[in-house]
């Protein structure tokens, strides 16, 4: 039994030492996993009792320390603005849930083994896993943040096909690697038969690696961009977070202003600047009475197309309850609605708002509301409105006086490729992502960030300019490739001439249709599951 163990945790130090910030080790994904399959199989075929239990706790360790050790940054940025034993008990979601979630998946696997034969269980273990990873991405406590298919973000030019399948093609890509490298070790070579079936599967498992990444690799040197530019400048302005409240607003915006001038020219289109930049909670109706606003439209004066595209917290007042998560505020006798939004300014009345929709747990938004609204005053005296931040369900397009369209992604939503799709599927020629990342500290935390934005530009074909408050902002283009990047807290500004692009790719098109059909087969054989398992028809291997 110390060997299952043992072995959960060499698959647990291969999955960390594969995923990102971590270069060129990706491929390690697709034999990550084998030595946890070798101590589910010894369980299985084992006559020891309680099977499923014992499963269960080898999967929950590979997982618990995998997660832990890779996002343990998560703890950073929540003890920095929430007590420790709340900062502490959010952490279960990314630490535990996810471990939790992922661990069912094997636990799953397992009790199908018991009802039906190996090649129709691993087929409901890819589909369980898909599953799990479309469930972290959807509900009220989402952090899709390790689905598998993200850790080839350091060597995107692997994985170019994601502009057909998204990041669950890579998930798929990964579990089928696994199980057939898994079955290749299984195989008695002593006997003809187990030697010709493990020169099969080789030969498969040969094909199902070599395939991708050739097509990958013909798709990367081939791939041309349209020559449609658009000269934009991204903003560092590296301030303490803990501080820039305490700060003059003015102050902060002049800084803004000078590097963004530092870089503009004539043709500039676009000034981006970071989430929450503007260091005020500015009603959305007069907006336009704003200092901030006012000398931000002054700065634009000297580019005729010149936006500002900037992070602001907002709020908007109404008389009575209009969205779930307006709470009623005394002093002004008015319900509010706090949201974490980005804003384009212009050199016209107009202005343009998008609020955050995929919000933290926890720290944003209160996972199930209405369920836990007993808890809303406690979420209130840690900041935000006693609901969570307001938000919207779709994405909005910024467009510009000359005809751009930008994606206005806040932080933690750059890595929903299906949400990020839906604003280009509604026109974006560009992906704007303005976030905040010096929560986490200097850890890898602004790493990963920064490389899934690489797999967001692959799956919709469209040039990333980055602005983080401070570490990383940068460019990537079409192809995933950084073309700039900044240095951990130093305030600067980089300026690219990106190319525009209005062509849809094939996952723009058609979403997340691998997390569908896996969905569908999991509900599937979980049924079978439970009509097996309630006949008594269990294999006798198990």
């Amino acid at each position: 039994m110390k060997r299952n163990y043992f072995l959960a945790l060499i698959s647990a130090f291969l999955l960390w030492i594969a995923w990102p910030p971590m270069q060129f080790t990706a491929p390690i994904l697709l034999v990550a996993l084998v030595p946890l399959l070798r101590a589910i199989e010894s369980v299985i075929l084992s006559d020891q009792p309680a099977k499923g239990r014992k499963v269960f706790f080898i999967a929950g360790l590979t997982y618990l320390i995998w997660n832990t050790a890779s996002i343990y940054w998560v703890f950073n940025s929540l003890n920095a603005v929430l007590p420790v034993w709340v900062a502490c008990l959010i952490s279960i979601i990314p630490f535990g849930l996810a471990a939790v979630l992922m661990t069912l998946a094997f636990w799953l696997y397992y009790k199908m083994r018991r009802v039906a034969g190996k090649m129709l269980s691993y087929a409901g273990l890819i589909s369980f896993w898909i599953a799990y990873e479309y469930l972290h991405q959807t509900w009220d406590l989402a952090f899709p943040w390790m689905n598998l298919g993200n850790g080839f973000a350091e060597t995107s030019s692997l994985v170019q096909w994601y502009e057909y399948t998204g990041v669950y093609g890579g998930t798929l890509w990964i579990l089928i690697a696994n199980i057939l490298a898994f079955e290749i070790g299984a195989q008695n070579d002593t006997v003809d038969e187990g030697l010709k079936l493990k020169k099969k599967l080789t030969m498969a498992l040969s094909v199902w690696i070599v395939v991708p990444i050739t097509f990958s690799m013909i798709i990367y040197t081939l791939y041309t961009e349209a020559v449609n530019p658009a000269n934009i400048v991204v903003v560092q302005p590296n301030v303490n977070p803990y501080d820039k409240w305490e700060k003059p607003a003015d102050v902060q915006i002049d800084h803004l202003i000078h590097l963004s001038d530092s870089l503009g020219q004539a043709n500039t289109e676009y000034f981006i600047w970071p989430e929450t930049a503007v260091p005020q909670f500015i009603e959305e109706y007069t907006i336009r009475e704003n200092p901030s606003y006012l000398r931000i439209q002054q700065f634009l004066s000297k580019y005729k197309n010149g936006n500002v595209l900037t992070g602001i917290e907002s709020f908007n007042l109404y008389d009575k309850q209009e969205t779930p998560t307006a709470a009623f505020n005394k002093s002004a006798g008015k319900y509010l609605d706090y949201y974490n939004a980005a804003v384009n300014i212009e050199n016209s009345s107009k202005v343009q708002f998008y609020h955050k929709s995929k919000l933290v747990p926890g720290v944003e938004s209160l996972p199930f509301a209405t369920a836990l609204s007993f808890l809303k005053p406690v979420f209130a005296s840690f900041g935000g409105s006693s609901g969570g931040f307001g938000k919207q369900d779709h994405p909005s397009v910024f467009y510009t006086q000359s005809g751009l369209a930008a994606a206005p992604v806040i932080c933690y939503e750059s890595i929903w490729g299906s949400y990020v799709a839906d604003y280009v599927k509604d026109g974006a020629q560009f992906i704007a992502i303005i976030t905040n990342d010096a929560w986490w500290g200097n850890t890898s935390g602004k790493d990963q960030h920064f490389a899934y934005a690489k797999l967001r530009a692959i799956e919709t074909r469209r040039w990333v300019a980055r602005s983080a408050n401070t570490g990383i902002s940068g460019f990537i283009n079409q192809r995933g490739d950084i073309v700039q990047s900044s240095k951990w807290w130093v305030p600067t500004a980089l300026k690219q001439d990106i190319n525009l692009n209005s062509d849809l790719t094939f996952y723009v098109r058609y979403g997340d249709y691998i997390a569908w059909i896996g969905c569908i087969f999991a509900g599937l054989f979980i049924g079978l599951i439970l009509i097996r398992s309630r006949k008594g028809n269990y294999r006798t291997e198990s």
